[in-house]
């Protein structure tokens, strides 16, 4: 199994020190949140994307793709009422895309749970036919730099648009493009879904492009009270060959420490099933 991680915890850290220590703990992937390097994507110019490349291969590592694409940003939603906001976004998507390839990650997990809020009045059909104009406007030119999307379920704590894996699917199969897929996470899905996590990883696993490992303390994988030995047996059993990769929200005790402790238990884990 290949293990990643998402680096905005190392909020502090420079990018070689990044790397060196996400390398030497035994991840192989590298998953960036971009507001982490800049404001927008075209900010990063050509020769800062060689290097960012470059310092993560020189490290044994590789950069998987993308996520939090809109946080921090301004004048950008998903389903918003308003067609230029809407086409906007569209072309920021292919930004990053752009970002993505260039950096050599073939992902972009779509999160951004402010940016994909209904509207007040708008009807659950509305907001998913703005939600599918958007990515049907931007994942062609996407997939034509060979990257995914990847959209995610979140809580309705965090969010009223896309709350389970059945919501995702339903705008995945109105969209109706093949670089557009589901992603899933634990936090989410234990916060969002009735079915347990590793029947939500059988029924969904050919559609599955991504999978992220939290807890519902918003810390990493054995650091709370989930239990990962069901949902790793799941993933085996079910064929995932992607990446499995830790998002933690809370970095309260550290980057080192969330970083190896993490990768300690999925490691032990792993083996034992």
């Amino acid at each position: 199994m290949k293990f990643a991680i998402c680096q905005e915890l190392f909020v502090d850290w420079d990018w070689e020190k990044q790397c060196n220590l996400i390398a030497e703990i035994g991840y192989k992937g590298i998953e960036l949140a971009p507001f982490a390097f800049a404001d927008r994507p075209a900010a990063i110019s050509a020769d800062q994307r060689k290097s960012l490349k470059q310092t993560a291969e020189s490290h044994g590592l590789e950069i998987i793709g993308l996520h939090w694409l809109l946080a921090k940003t301004e004048g950008l939603h998903l389903t918003t009422s308003d067609s230029a906001v809407r086409q906007k976004t569209a072309d920021y998507l292919v930004e990053l895309g752009d970002l993505c390839a260039d950096l050599g990650g073939d992902l972009m997990v779509f999160g951004s749970p402010f940016q994909r809020n209904v509207e007040e009045g708008m009807s659950r059909a509305q907001a998913y036919e703005n939600a599918a104009e958007v990515f049907r406007n931007c994942l062609p030119a996407i997939a034509e730099r060979g990257v995914r999307i990847c959209m995610e379920p979140l809580t309705t704590k965090e969010t009223d648009f896309v709350n389970t894996c059945a919501d995702a699917m339903e705008l995945i199969d109105k969209v109706g493009a093949e670089n557009f897929v589901l992603h899933q996470d634990v936090k989410a899905m234990l916060g969002a879904e009735t079915e347990s996590i590793p029947e939500l990883i059988h029924k969904y696993a050919a559609q599955t492009g991504h999978f992220h490992v939290n807890d519902t303390n918003l810390l990493g994988p054995g650091m709370g009270d989930t239990e990962y030995h069901p949902i790793f047996k799941a993933l085996k059993e079910s064929g995932y060959q992607g990446w499995i990769s830790v998002e933690v929200f809370d970095y309260e005790p550290g980057a080192e420490h969330i970083a190896r402790e993490s990768f300690r238990y999925m490691k032990e884990v792993w083996e034992s099933v």
